[in-house]
């Protein structure tokens, strides 16, 4: 009998060793790989630099010569101006706004020049001169947790739980961000204020949009007369019971008189306080939206009357050139490198 539990014991102190062993290799395979990973980078950011090293002055070259074509284009190309133009769109329209800045902008592709200066109102020289029309939102986090809340407030509980709130953000378009810029890029640089007029109108002039915004603002305004008329009737009763609460307190002729209703009148002066707070604070929203709801869209920031000179590094021709005949060179290299290898691995 203990000769059979020593021999259990002994085999289970066997598989209990085999088992360490095993995760032992498992580990130092996993250690191994990974290592060889960073190997691997190491070994070919090391052939990298011997293959720069050793066509430094092809490489250098192709850089010069595309410098050169640069600097030349840079000096014989016209100067560009740029100006933004940040509006506020409401009633959804931001999709049409964008409809229509892209139109603007394939006109300036296929260099429409008359149909630009009927569009703007422009001589044919500033029509000429666009170069590009552009629209992005400004992107705001805040926008997006914002909608969502207000979807919460409009839908009941039991929709909103199946619908997370990552969802809603991938579902999120760039139409539905509240602020949108506006770019333009011409050759001349006053020719931006004479833009923005169109560009808002043919958004402004839609008969859908416009009687949104009217029967918004209808409704708007009712519920606004409806609110101070009852803040008037709320104001009202307080008179009414700051009398009773005065009449009450006449008819007190000595100590031992007990008022059983003044309790029950103080709670309803202090709802009647509660409800014209509440009033008072749905009026101030009112006139937040009256104030944003007003117009078709919203202009937070026209076009500069002249426009700032577009410049910078990477909008230089010269750094463009240079480093696209670098990238150009490397490229030629490593393909030769890589036909000589072709070549010797059939043989």
């Amino acid at each position: 009998m203990l000769t059979n539990q020593t021999q259990k014991s002994n085999e289970e102190e066997v598989d209990l060793g085999s088992l360490f062993v095993i995760i032992g290799r498992g580990f130092s395979k996993f250690f191994n790989f990974i290592g060889s990973i960073f190997k691997g980078i190491f070994h070919v950011v090391i052939l990298f630099l011997i293959f720069i090293k050793e066509n430094i002055l092809k490489i250098g070259i192709a850089t010069v010569i595309g410098l050169i074509v640069g600097v030349f284009l840079e000096v014989k190309s016209p100067k560009t101006y740029g100006s933004e133009l940040l509006i506020e769109p409401n009633f959804k329209s931001s999709l049409q706004l964008y409809n229509n800045v892209n139109y603007y902008n394939d006109l300036v592709k296929q260099k429409d020049t008359l149909k630009l200066q009927e569009t703007f109102n422009l001589t044919k020289s500033e029509a000429a001169s666009l170069k590009k029309f552009a629209i992005e939102p400004v992107k705001n986090e805040k926008d997006i947790i914002n909608a969502y809340d207000e979807l919460i407030l409009s839908v009941d509980t039991l929709t909103i739980k199946s619908y997370e709130f990552d969802k809603f953000k991938t579902a999120f378009t760039n139409y539905d961000y509240k602020i949108h810029k506006v770019s333009v890029i011409a050759e001349k640089s006053d020719v931006f204020d004479k833009l923005d007029d169109v560009i808002i109108s043919s958004v402004v002039k839609n008969q859908y949009f416009n009687r949104l915004k009217e029967l918004t603002n209808e409704n708007l305004n009712r519920t606004d007369s409806v609110y101070k008329e009852n803040l008037s009737q709320i104001d009202s009763l307080r008179k009414v019971y700051m009398q009773v609460m005065l009449d009450e307190a006449k008819k007190v002729t000595s100590g031992t008189n007990i008022n059983m209703s003044g309790e029950k009148e103080t709670t309803k002066e202090l709802e009647l306080f509660e409800t014209n707070r509440k009033i008072n604070n749905d009026l101030k929203n009112i006139a937040f939206e009256k104030s944003n709801k007003y117009e078709v869209i919203n202009v937070i920031s026209n076009f500069q009357p002249v426009g700032y000179e577009i410049k910078g590094i990477t909008k230089n021709y010269a750094f463009q050139l240079g480093g696209l005949g670098a990238v150009l060179m490397i490229l030629y290299l490593m393909m030769l490198k890589l036909n000589i290898y072709l070549n010797n691995y059939k043989k």
